[in-house]
């Protein structure tokens, strides 16, 4: 999987969602909701960008290929479910999509210790 390209897509939505709620929801969402979108735009872009870091990483053989698949499938689901439900949580207010978002954030810490688990075997 070309992870390089998917990351470069999440950065790139990370941006463009930043910018949105810079400018678009600014005047549309309450101080509360407006952080939660904050928090998703920054959760987002950080993982993205590690995303980015550890493609290149099983590219270049400084981490294997399929450990480099597995943690870059873990920041993606991460990214998704957590930075997705947050996204979700702040534009619409349903409270209950408040409830998955942990999920996303054990796929980003999974992702992390698994990339230390690997570059430690090293």
């Amino acid at each position: 999987m070309n992870w390089s390209a998917i990351a470069a897509v999440f950065l790139a939505l990370a941006v463009g969602l930043g910018a949105f709620g810079a400018h678009g929801l600014k005047a549309r969402l309450d101080a509360s909701h407006l952080d939660i979108f904050k928090t998703a735009v920054q959760y987002h872009f950080l993982h993205a960008l590690g995303m980015l870091i550890v493609g290149v990483m099983g590219k270049t053989g400084a981490l294997p290929e399929q450990a480099a698949n597995s943690v870059c499938w873990l920041l993606a689901v991460g990214i998704l479910i957590f930075s997705g439900s947050l996204y979700v949580l702040a534009v619409t207010g349903v409270g209950v999509l408040g409830a998955i978002t942990p999920f996303g954030g054990v796929a980003f810490i999974a992702a992390w210790l698994l990339l230390a688990w690997k570059l430690a075997r090293r």
